[in-house]
């Protein structure tokens, strides 16, 4: 519209007026309003009145006029958000990050997963079919003295072992300098490959004719004592010894040898024409050991050659009927060691697997090649597939397994060991098998323990469940092994060396334990709200086990890699949500689908005096004012919870239901919500949302209504909204922000449309606490974008229009709900106490048709909605009203071809007067 034509137009026409109320016996647009509109409207006079009742009706007009301006405000005060920390304050808080992050938290811990059964009298060792899996292999390197490794454990080595990257790379310095430090997480096959390297070196050193030329030294001793027993050739050993000691670094008091000792040692080695290699764990006790001369960093084995060498020995130990050949699955001759070239390294023809064939059963006893178990992480690195360990994701079974034991590896016909490798390779490809796994590469203990599930059930020992079953236990056991008497170090005396500790004991043991715990609870967050959390958490468990010390905390010893490592974490670049936007961060993850559950499982259900220092941890997660870091705690809370409710609804649920600040709240809400996911406590969680809900404080209703805006803590939708309804009523609204925005929630679920016929129905209600329910709701309801209130991922009708308001979302994806959806927001925009905050809502609505740069945005819900919307005379003056107000903002002007082109959705040619076709075009 030209400036001219603005100028010769009034410069501000009135709003228009709200209509009379109607009776609600006759309702008007499909809902009847039962509102305060004709009282609120002052009666004409048809003829003058005495000048001493002039003054009296004026006075009685000014105080109607106050009294409609105090039921707006009131009204507008119910609009506020209810999940801000004050009364009346007005800063947004950012519900889309909250509800993201509570659905990736939900999908971390959603596996169900069943776990292993473990006889609880030993937990020494794992039963699956007639498997047995030695478990106690962690504590193997602590109970571990002086001996020589048995002349059979150093015939496996040589036959067994698959080399890891880099394997003549570590084999060349410990020749050159006769020691090695070696450095990697706990059961990534670190040990083993020390072994190997020293079976190698003495063989072909002074020693070969030794039969007990590989020793393992008593890791209590130390570096230095081993360095003196060397030199001073005590204790027997000839020449050409190879050493293995694995000093215990994290014990409380322990300090790590320095360069001086290692110097020495190597000396004494060298005098006798020895090798020794110290095995350590990555962490920032060792890191100064691995940054030196002699450290180097042991890559773990490759999953997919160990799993498939590991197959191949198991089922030609039971087939006995080795296939020739060579590659990765090939016996390779005699011993099972392929020609070396001329600088060590194997041949294709002989493999790296080097199994030469059956020589004893290793499928009963694991335990000698478990490297300490696994105890750790992955070292940050993945296999050289690259993905998960196995020879990929996709595949089948060939419906050969089914649900039935598989075929018997009889010498006959199919059961011919060929035929066997090619079922094997199928049924780990099996995405079912994939699944249960559930973890992104195995170590070498776990492959072990894979591959004899596999066998077995290929040789019809192991049925598919106890195969299913026994793939779903290895990331039980891995949790096992994590918390199985971490701080029973706590007691063990200091070192005799005569040097005083100067490490703090408790900090330094339970950080590993804290951030483990820490990535099961925020996994998929940012590596550093992860890291803050794990302190936090380690401050904790150290105070609970002493609580007469302050726990020191050490500001520049982090290492992030190490912690990666020994939590089988990996790193992954992704989006924050910070302040209402996305940016760039660094996330983590487990490496494996399986872990968070079984970390939360083990440590719930197996340490008890753990609970009281997570409970106080998880608290403090709750106040974090991260939405990434308090949802997916509070979704860990729910897990936690349904392992032992009655534990979780005292502890966590009911004491942060009844706090004052609504996050806390929030975070009982989200937790109870996602127990009540779980079929088995579905019930428990529905009673005591009703018990809230009628009789509970108003912090307890509060709570209540958040959780119902769910949309499972109810039997049906219509319960969940008489429900609402009577907390939104109650103490005069008191409860009634609440009670609408989960009314708004409820919007996103297939059951909307009950919704929207309940709203038409309360706005129709002849209690004016129903009506404002019903008119706060579909104002919200405009006001409130997709993101805030969705549970879908994108790629969904609403979830592709996350930024969208819900109004015009739900108009354009569900076009059968629009004719409801005007008929609701026309009754907002025509009610006394509602019209001011219903147009600026109009007025929000209409702005975002297209965005700054003119791109299309929410245009075509307002193409399905304004037509309805518009459908009478006054309902196009209205609109014509608004924007030529838009138009004269002078703030944020509308400028004139998107006011036309907004006329234009809203009014068909032929409804348009001349006026309005010169104001718009």
């Amino acid at each position: 519209m030209a400036d001219e034509a603005v100028a010769a137009r009034p410069a501000e026409p009135a709003a228009p007026k709200a209509k009379e109320a109607r009776s609600p016996e006759a309702p008007p647009r499909g809902g009847g309003r039962g509102d305060d509109r004709a009282k609120d409207a002052p009666e004409r006079p048809d003829a003058p009145e005495p000048t001493d009742t002039s003054d009296s009706a004026d006075d009685e007009a000014g105080e109607r006029e106050k009294e409609r301006e105090r039921a707006a405000d009131r009204f507008k005060d119910r609009t506020r958000d209810p999940l801000t920390e004050e009364e009346g304050e007005e800063g947004p808080t950012d519900a889309a990050a909250a509800a993201r992050a509570r659905r990736e938290g939900q999908k971390l811990l959603s596996s169900n997963r069943d776990l292993i059964g473990f006889d609880r009298s030993d937990i020494g060792q794992v039963h699956i079919g007639d498997i047995n899996v030695r478990l106690d292999a962690l504590r193997s390197g602590l109970l571990m003295r002086d001996g020589p490794v048995p002349a059979e454990e150093l015939l496996r080595i040589r036959r067994t072992h698959i080399e890891p990257d880099g394997y003549v790379r570590l084999r060349r310095a410990l020749e050159a300098r006769r020691l090695l430090v070696l450095g990697g997480a706990p059961g990534t096959g670190r040990a083993s490959t020390a072994l190997a390297l020293l079976e190698e070196v003495t063989r072909a050193g002074e020693g070969r004719e030794n039969s007990e030329r590989v020793r393992r030294a008593d890791p209590a001793r130390g570096v230095r004592e081993l360095a003196t027993q060397v030199a001073g050739g005590t204790g027997g050993h000839p020449r050409g010894t190879g050493y293995l000691l694995e000093p215990a670094l994290d014990r409380p008091g322990t300090l790590p040898p320095d360069g001086m000792d290692l110097d020495q040692l190597a000396s004494a080695l060298a005098e006798q024409g020895s090798y020794a290699v110290v095995v350590v764990s990555v962490g920032s006790a060792a890191n100064p050991l691995l940054a030196g001369r002699y450290g180097a960093i042991c890559p773990p084995a490759p999953t997919r050659e160990l799993v498939a060498v590991r197959l191949r020995q198991r089922l030609e130990e039971e087939h006995g009927d080795p296939v020739g050949g060579g590659g990765a699955g090939g016996p390779g001759g005699g011993d099972g060691r392929g020609p070396r070239d001329g600088d060590g390294s194997r041949d294709a023809g002989g493999g790296r697997d080097r199994n030469g064939g059956a020589h004893r059963d290793r499928g009963r006893d694991e335990h000698a090649d478990r490297d300490g178990g696994p105890d750790g992480g992955g070292d940050g690195r993945r296999d050289g597939d690259g993905g998960r360990g196995r020879d990929g994701r996709a595949g089948r079974d060939g419906g050969r397994s089914g649900d039935r034991p598989g075929r018997g590896a009889g010498p006959d016909g199919d059961g011919s060991l060929s035929l066997l490798l090619e079922r094997a390779a199928e049924l780990r490809e099996d995405p079912e098998v994939t699944e249960a796994v559930g973890l992104d590469d195995l170590r070498p203990a776990e492959a072990e323990l894979f591959a004899s599930l596999l066998a077995g059930h290929l040789r019809g020992t192991v049925s598919r469940a106890e195969l299913l079953s026994g793939c779903r236990g290895l990331a039980a056991v891995q949790a096992y092994e994590w918390f199985a008497g971490v701080d029973r170090a706590l007691a063990a005396p200091p070192p005799g060396d005569g040097r005083t500790p100067v490490r703090s004991g408790t900090a330094a043991l339970f950080h590993p334990v804290a951030f483990r715990i820490a990535l099961a609870v925020l996994g998929g967050a940012s590596h550093s709200a992860v890291s803050a959390a794990a302190h936090l958490l380690t401050w904790e468990l150290s105070v609970q086990s002493d609580p007469d010390s302050t726990p020191a905390r050490p500001l520049f010893c982090d290492d992030p890699e190490a912690d990666l490592a020994l939590s089988r974490a990996r790193p992954a670049d992704g989006v924050v949500d910070v302040a209402g936007s996305e940016v760039t961060g660094r996330l983590i993850f487990y490496r494996g689908s399986a872990l968070p559950a079984a970390v939360l499982a083990e440590l719930w259900d197996r340490h008890f005096p753990v609970r009281a220092p997570v409970v106080r941890w998880l608290r403090l997660l709750a106040d974090d004012p991260r939405p990434q870091v308090s949802m997916r705690a509070a979704v860990a809370a729910g897990e936690l919870s349904v392992r032992d409710f009655e534990h979780g609804y005292a502890e966590l649920i009911r004491p942060l239901a009844e706090a004052p600040t609504p996050r806390r709240r929030v975070f009982a809400a989200t937790a109870l919500d996602q127990a009540a996911g779980h079929a088995s406590h579905r019930r428990a969680v529905r009673k005591v949302v009703d018990n809230w809900s009628l009789h509970g404080t108003p912090a307890q209703r509060w709570t209540a209504a958040m959780a119902l805006g769910y949309g499972r803590c109810a039997d049906s939708m219509d319960d969940t909204l008489d429900t609402l309804a009577e907390i939104g009523v109650r103490d005069d609204g008191e409860q009634l922000a609440v009670a609408s925005l989960n009314v708004v929630r409820l919007l996103t679920l297939p059951e909307c449309a009950t919704v929207l016929r309940r709203l038409a129905a309360w706005t129709g209600h002849r209690r004016e606490e129903y009506q404002d329910l019903a008119l706060v709701s579909i104002v919200r309801l405009a006001l409130t974008d997709v993101d805030e209130v969705l549970d879908d991922e994108p790629g969904t009708p609403l979830g592709d229009r996350g930024d969208w308001p819900l109004l015009l979302a739900l108009a354009a994806t569900r076009p059968e709900l629009t004719g409801k959806l005007a008929d609701l927001f026309w009754t907002a925009l025509n009610t006394a106490r509602s019209r001011d905050v219903a147009l600026d809502a109009l007025e929000t609505l209409l702005r975002s048709a297209s965005r700054k740069d003119g791109r299309a945005w929410t245009r075509e819900g307002l193409a399905a909605l304004l037509p309805a919307l518009t459908a009478e005379e006054q309902d196009r003056r209205r609109l014509d009203w608004l924007l030529r107000r838009m138009m004269r903002d002078q703030d944020r002007p509308l400028a004139e071809e998107r006011a036309r082109a907004l006329w234009r959705l809203a009014v068909p040619a032929r409804q348009r007067r001349s006026e309005e076709e010169e104001s718009h075009g």
